[in-house]
């Protein structure tokens, strides 16, 4: 058994986090995660970017894996989503929390979340020990420290930088995501993959007592081991849960990731600016426009929301809708670069338990690969 900082943190049995992945909900799949003995983390995102007017396949998915009704307000289908997670989790003590994009073109949403889930634990004591971690993604986190830690929430936040990292200590944040850009989805505008990014993290952070978890290329036993030996105090995985049997995204979605093969992905462009892609016709296309109508986002610039990328945005918007209609031909998915190491779709609890039992096996070995 591996125990780490982030284990006696966040409550868990197994030092990984299954990441909040949207735009499709993943209620179903925090629950199996959390009951594996790992972070479970809700995305938000189709209940916030979707509607029953826009995106609304996404929106509805989103209701109904939370036991909720289309007709219930987002509030309410939050809080419908944590009273069906709690219960569920109950009775192994498995722990659980919220993805909460916070950049700029979702601030609104955002604080609703926050300050709906506050309230929610407030109304609800008896779920403390299980809907305990708020984590926050794609934007500052300097502003949500009073909101997030004053509810009595663990804070996590995901970096793509040692000035990110630095700026969460400043914040206070109570562990820090490291995510290398191997990632999938919303990938950071600068290409410093995990084994750069990852150990400066631990560095700098050094003195600081905040435990660091490494993000992008973990999907297995032996990156949990390489992320160990790093310095991290775990892992996060989106691409690896992603494809398991209780994920809740389309098949078709998870039949991409299993699919993906050698040098199967690529970066254009998305909604919060580059995304990691699983490859296919529509997806290289989609790169080429991205070079035409926005280069900069190829020159580690971010920029203005240009008509450009507005049009970009919008293509997203129909591949994705291809994904929930079936149509291989015009779908878009995003996956990690580790989607080439992604073979099969297993439960999750089958998952976890054999990624364990994989580093604690390749942390023993270690000695004979050092013999003369």
């Amino acid at each position: 058994m591996i125990k780490t900082r982030m284990c006696d943190l966040l409550g868990i049995k197994h030092p990984v986090i299954q990441a909040g992945m949207g735009p499709f909900s993943n209620n179903q799949l925090c629950i199996a995660a959390a009951n594996a003995g790992v972070l479970g983390l809700m995305s938000t995102s189709g209940i916030t970017s979707s509607s029953k007017d826009f995106q609304p396949e996404i929106f509805q998915h989103w209701v109904e894996t939370a036991g909720a009704d289309s007709e219930d307000e987002m509030e309410t289908i939050l809080c419908k989503a944590l009273d069906q997670a709690s219960e569920r989790t109950k009775e192994s003590g498995g722990v659980f929390g919220l993805n909460i994009m916070v950049s700029d073109l979702m601030l609104e949403d955002a604080k609703k979340l926050i300050r709906t889930a506050t309230e929610y634990r407030e109304e609800h004591p008896e779920s403390r020990e299980q809907f305990k971690v708020i984590f926050t993604s794609a934007g500052d986190p300097l502003p949500w420290g009073d909101k997030i830690k004053g509810a009595g929430f663990k804070w996590l936040h995901v970096i793509p930088s040692v000035k990110g990292a630095l700026r969460c200590q400043k914040a206070g944040v109570d562990l820090i995501v490291a995510s290398g850009h191997e990632g999938g989805f919303h990938t950071s505008w600068e290409p410093v993959h995990s084994m750069v990014l990852l150990p400066a993290v631990v560095e700098a952070l050094a003195d600081s007592g905040i435990p660091v978890a490494g993000a992008g290329g973990f999907c297995d036993g032996r990156s949990l081991a390489a992320a160990l030996s790093l310095g991290a105090a775990g892992i996060q995985m989106g691409t690896r849960f992603l494809a398991t049997e209780e994920s809740d995204f389309a098949l078709l979605w998870k039949q991409g990731i299993v699919e993906a093969g050698d040098r199967g992905t690529l970066v254009a462009r998305g909604y919060v600016g580059p995304a990691r892609w699983i490859k296919t016709a529509t997806s290289v296309e989609h790169q080429k426009n991205t070079l035409e109508l926005t280069p900069e986002l190829f020159l580690d610039t971010p920029g203005p929301i240009t008509e450009g990328a507005l049009t970009l945005m919008d293509n997203e918007n129909k591949g994705i809708r291809a994904v929930t209609e079936g149509d291989r031909e015009n779908a878009m998915y995003a996956g990690g670069e580790c989607a080439q190491r992604v073979n099969d779709m297993p439960k999750v609890k089958d998952m976890v338990d054999a990624i364990m039992e994989e580093a604690v096996k390749t942390i023993e070995s270690l000695p004979s690969v050092l013999e003369s």
